[in-house]
């Protein structure tokens, strides 16, 4: 995983290359999107993770969690992202994309985006409960998969930190429903 530099933008890390400035700039805003997305899950009462799938430099598939309002506990916003790429593009498979995503994929998650065949996952704040790319497990770097995918972690991580840790102070902040 890379660690943040002062300016928000990853640092190289003995693993990586660094970054082209412009794949940096194309980069935070994609994430920027994700971002986005994730307060929009806030507002409906879902725990803020937003993604975005890009193709070519254009979004193909977009989403953020619904689990609880959609009775779904697969609607986490990678799983909602792959969904509507697939759908587009009429294809379960989805060579050639980035993921660009909020918090650090599950295993669940992780494992998806591999049978997508997506190349590469870009992700903010990580998940050290249930992280799959690096914190718990690194699924992505897993030698006995026959799929992989490039895993960079912590663009705009502070962003995507503070908009979880600002939706759980408030969600423990509010009074429980009488029964």
């Amino acid at each position: 995983m890379n660690e943040l530099a002062p300016s928000g933008d990853r640092a190289p890390c003995a693993a990586t290359a660094p970054l082209l400035p412009e794949l940096q700039v194309i980069d935070r805003q994609f994430m920027l999107q994700a971002l986005a997305l994730a307060a929009k899950a806030a507002v409906q009462g879902e725990v803020p993770v937003g993604a975005v799938l890009v193709r070519d430099g254009q979004v193909i598939g977009a989403g953020w969690n619904a689990p609880i309002g959609g009775h779904d506990p697969c609607a986490h916003a990678e799983i909602q992202a792959l969904r509507e790429a697939a759908q587009a593009e009429q294809n379960y498979r989805l060579p050639g994309t980035t993921l660009y995503v909020t918090l650090e994929p599950c295993a669940m998650c992780a494992g998806a985006l591999l049978w997508a065949r997506v190349a590469r996952v870009v992700w903010g704040a990580a998940d050290p409960k249930s992280g799959a790319a690096g914190s718990v497990v690194n699924l992505f770097a897993e030698p006995r998969l026959n799929h992989h995918a490039v895993s960079e972690g912590g663009l705009l991580a502070e962003d995507s930190a503070a908009l979880l840790r600002g939706f759980f102070v408030a969600r423990r902040q509010k009074p429980e429903p009488a029964a």
